[in-house]
């Protein structure tokens, strides 16, 4: 989402429309706010349906605490204006209810941060604040307690979460990361014991790449425009699927022998549109746009496999389960997942980042999916189409996976159906 021309009201709204729209607060629940230039303060009004808020709903507190708008402010307002009082550098606060993230402030826990790459740096300090009646002085003050003291998330006992940040897309971007933790580590407790990136890992996923060179595309062909606009329909259905976070996740399509569009870096994957992608060609990158870290990756797989035309790297909520868990999701669960998946490989975090080569070696035409623990899971296809009905289907098979596991147990097809669907479906050896 770009910010820089939205007023706070409709900034507000945007926001607030995909917190409810994904499950994450409810008709009654959360509220967010932004404090202008002029230290006014926007925030969502109290006993208003969040699934139908509109810009005219936002209500504006003066510094002189006047109230300016057709509703009363939510009544979380007090650790609102506190927050900005003690952090001047916050300029945006979200609270709300995600169930993932109330089972953790339920449990007394913090989601652990280092399950995957970068969720430190996004998510920053993360405190926790003991219960208080919602809307009163004293939560308003535990609140922002923490905030003082440099957190930049908090987990509300028996609450929610509370998360700050520059602007609310910032504040929405820790929110939805922690939540997609969250989702992950209950998940992965399920079936195994999470284990956490070492010291070492982190440090090295943390690690920035030099940028490519630059160059100036001469023009776009036909192909290429068809390409950008199909990319940015399985974007936006990866994320609205909540196959990734809003930041997080590459989509690659190949266009010729060395050139091929990848997802630009640090872009919201709801907003993005056709130009946001990048072009590469013969190891250089379209004029001023940066590319996803993953472009050299992409690149080796397209230079190997000239099967490949699409690659996905992403990081489903079930999947990933599995994968903070040091186990692959068996894919011989319905004839489908081994069909379009075959039997997916998993290698360490920190071996694919000490030799990426590994990993492209990994990928074959019989076995389409890698899951790099604790980071992602890398499909390819011969078409865009392809890949993504990959992604989706490895998602679908891990969510059956852990739920049949809290049914009792797995009951997977054994060797001889597997080789009747090879015979029957002509699959690669």
């Amino acid at each position: 989402m770009k910010l820089k021309l939205m007023h706070p009201r409709d900034i507000i709204t945007s926001v607030m429309s995909r917190l409810y729209g994904y499950g994450m607060t409810t008709t009654s629940g959360g509220n967010l706010s932004i404090i202008d230039n002029d230290g006014n303060i926007w925030i969502s009004p109290g006993g208003v349906d969040k699934g139908t808020l509109t810009p005219r709903d936002i209500v504006k507190v003066r510094p002189d605490g006047t109230v300016e708008g057709i509703h009363n402010p939510s009544c979380e307002f007090p650790f609102h204006r506190t927050i900005y009082e003690l952090r001047p550098d916050i300029k945006a606060v979200l609270h709300a209810h995600p169930p993932a993230m109330v089972a953790f402030s339920i449990a007394g826990r913090i989601p652990d941060i280092n399950l995957i790459p970068k969720a430190h740096e996004i998510c920053g300090k993360i405190g926790f604040a003991k219960y208080a009646v919602p809307g009163s002085q004293a939560l308003g003050d535990l609140v922002a307690k923490s905030f003082a003291e440099g957190a930049d998330s908090i987990v509300l006992e028996n609450h929610g979460t509370v998360t700050a940040g520059a602007n609310l897309m910032e504040a929405f971007e820790r929110f939805e990361t922690l939540d997609f933790l969250a989702r992950i580590q209950i998940k992965a407790e399920a079936i195994g014991t999470p284990c956490p990136l070492d010291e070492k890992t982190v440090r090295i996923s943390s690690t920035k790449k030099a940028a490519l060179p630059e160059f100036k595309p001469a023009e776009h062909s036909p192909q290429e425009c068809e390409q950008r606009s199909d990319m940015v329909k399985f974007i936006n259905r990866s994320y609205n699927q909540m196959l990734s976070y809003s930041t997080g996740g590459t989509f690659s399509s190949r266009i010729g022998k060395d050139s091929f569009l990848i997802t630009p870096t640090g872009f919201d994957r709801m907003g993005i549109i056709p130009d946001d992608l990048v072009l590469i060609q013969d190891g250089y990158r379209e004029m001023g746009k940066n590319n996803s870290r993953a472009a050299d990756f992409i690149r080796d797989i397209y230079k190997k496999h000239d099967w490949v035309n699409a690659v996905i790297i992403a990081m489903p909520p079930n999947v990933m389960a599995y994968g903070v868990s040091g186990t692959e999701p068996d894919t011989r669960t319905i004839p489908e997942s081994y069909i379009m998946l075959r039997d997916i490989q998993g290698i360490s975090c920190i071996e694919h980042y000490e030799n990426p080569d590994k990993v492209v070696e990994m990928l074959t035409p019989s076995s389409p999916a890698v899951l790099i623990h604790n980071d992602c899971l890398v499909v390819v296809g011969k078409t865009l189409l392809e890949a993504f009905d990959r992604l989706e289907v490895a998602e679908f098979s891990a969510q059956s996976l852990i739920s049949a596991t809290r049914l009792g147990g797995l009951n997977p097809i054994n060797e001889d159906q597997v080789q009747e669907l090879v015979k029957a479906f002509n699959l690669p050896e």
